[in-house]
This record gives C-alpha cells, sequence and structure tokens, in this order.
C-alpha cells in the first residue's frame, strides 16, 4: 500500500515536465552572466531548488483538484494532457499528494524568503506573483480565458526574472525581452495541451480559451504566441542591445512553424494533434536550452 502511494505520489508530480524549471533557471544564469555577475554556486542550487518545489507543487496541486472534481474520470488522457492518471489509478494516494502539494508551497515560501534576504526585496513582488499563480491555478485562475492563457507563460518567465535577481540584485530592462520567449512558449504549450480536454472541462465549469473561442480560433491565438517566441529574441538582440547568440534560439523556427501550421489544420480533430503536442514539446525545451547557451557560450 505505501508503495503504490509512493508512486502515486512520484507519478502525480509529473516528472518529465519538470524539466521546464531547470531550464528557466538556467535561462535566468545566462541573463546573470549576461551583464558580468559572477555566479554564487550556492544561490544557483537554492534557486534551482525552489524553482522545482514550485513547480512539483503545482503540478500535484493541479493533480489533487482535478482528481476531487472529477475531472481526471472525464478525460482521454494523451502523455501531454489529461493529468497524469495518478489518483485515479491510485485513489489512496490522494491525501499524500495534497500534503507534499502545501509542503512544496511551505518550502518554496521559505526559501524565496531566504533569497529575498539575501538578494534584496525586489524578489518579494516576484516570489508573491510566483505564490499566487501556484495556489490559485486550477481553482480559480481557469475559470479566466485570459489569465488560464498567460498565467502558465507568466509563471515560467517569473522563474527567469527570479533567477536573474537573486544572483545579481537588480532588474536589468533587457532581461525582460528574454523572458518574453519562455512567457509565449509556454502559455502555447499550456494552450494546445488543452484541445483535447475541452469537453471534460466544460463539464467542471472550466473557461479556457479552446472552450470560450472554439479550438479553431484557439489554434490562430497559439501561432501568435509561438510567432512572438520567436520575434522576443530578435528584439533582444536589436532593441536590448544584447549578444547576438540569442538567435540561436531560431533554429527550431521552422519546426515551431510547421507545428503551428498543424495545429490549425488539425483545430477540430484533437486526437489527431496527440503526435504534435510532442514534438510541441520537444521544440519548446529545445528553443529555451538554445536561448540560454546563446547567452552562455557565445
Amino acid at each position: 500500500m505505501a508503495s503504490g502511494v509512493l508512486k502515486g505520489l512520484v507519478r502525480a508530480m509529473r516528472p518529465p515536465f519538470l524539466l521546464l524549471s531547470p531550464l528557466c533557471v538556467l535561462l535566468g544564469i545566462a541573463t546573470a552572466v549576461e551583464v558580468g555577475v559572477t555566479l554564487d554556486p550556492q544561490l544557483v542550487t537554492l534557486v534551482v531548488l525552489g524553482a522545482l518545489l514550485a513547480h512539483a507543487a503545482t503540478n500535484l496541486l493541479n493533480e489533487y483538484h482535478d482528481f476531487r472534481s472529477g475531472l481526471d474520470l472525464r478525460t482521454t488522457r494523451t502523455p501531454f494532457s489529461g493529468g497524469s492518471g495518478a489518483l485515479p489509478a491510485q485513489p489512496a494516494a490522494a491525501p499524500a499528494v495534497l500534503m507534499a502539494a502545501l509542503a512544496g508551497v511551505g518550502l518554496s515560501i521559505a526559501l524565496g524568503v531566504y533569497l529575498t534576504l539575501q538578494a534584496g526585496p525586489g524578489l518579494l513582488l516576484v516570489g508573491l506573483l510566483g505564490v499566487v499563480l501556484m495556489v490559485a491555478y486550477t481553482p480559480l485562475i481557469t475559470r479566466s480565458a485570459l489569465l488560464c492563457l498567460i498565467a502558465p507563460g507568466l509563471g515560467f518567465a517569473l522563474i527567469q526574472i527570479g533567477t536573474h535577481y537573486v544572483l545579481t540584485a537588480r532588474f536589468n530592462p533587457e532581461l525582460f525581452w528574454v523572458a518574453l520567449t519562455p512567457l509565449c512558449l509556454v502559455s502555447a504549450l499550456l494552450l494546445i495541451n488543452q484541445f483535447p480536454d475541452v469537453e471534460a472541462d466544460r463539464v467542471v465549469h472550466r473557461g479556457h480559451l479552446p472552450i470560450r473561442l472554439g479550438r479553431p480560433r484557439a489554434a490562430r491565438v497559439f501561432a501568435v504566441l509561438v510567432g512572438g517566441a520567436y520575434v522576443a529574441p530578435v528584439a533582444a538582440v536589436g532593441v536590448g542591445g544584447l549578444s547576438a547568440g540569442l538567435l540561436l534560439a531560431l533554429l527550431p523556427m521552422p519546426v515551431a512553424g510547421l507545428v503551428a501550421a498543424r495545429v490549425m489544420r488539425l483545430a477540430r480533430r484533437p486526437q489527431a494533434l496527440t503526435p504534435w503536442l510532442g514534438v510541441n514539446v520537444a521544440v519548446v525545451l529545445t528553443t529555451l536550452l538554445l536561448l540560454a547557451l546563446g547567452l552562455l557560450l557565445v
């Protein structure tokens, strides 16, 4: 029984998706290095830990709420949508998932307070907004089309911005150009992953964009977000004066464009989109990695 609960708990964290957090931390490290900061290994370690705790806690809260609302029993699960399926398979793990989620929120807040004392009060606003996104996403934010669209990307952009501030003790204006790429890509990622769940989400009173606008129009929003993600590095170089190495992030752009075209073409057939959801995940991870490496190595 204990083994099943532990497996359910780990599965509910959605480990494969946790890769996004360290990539956004790496991007914050890269922008800090770009402005000439010498890295503090202890601070870097704490930031990575805090980002992973916050991300895992958000996933656990989402899994718990979706199980309690009955949504998990209504969705047609894919590798990229419909939740992990951990709690329908192991209902006894639900209390452990909730406790682990609350512990993750508490520990990430404690780390945030410590890092604020080290880096300065500017981190406080970033941290408070991050906590609101963690706690309110599933029960409240998913009921608003606009907030549900913006919140995922904003959360990961905050990881980059917060990392930069912890390492530099300041907000450099040019870093916000770089933050536009994770903001656009992660919001687009969550948007397309909502396509297979429209009917089930409607039953539990969610109000995200594919429900409010329909899948075809939501697909066009997806394409705009993807386009914005690749305009941002060009703007960061041309307007923000950052290293031309950022343009390495444009390498996946043709594949991203193909994904956007397929999403618009197949919007009314969400099950046919499943392979493209996987391609999109690969595009997001590769783009963020290249964006960071472009600053660190070029």
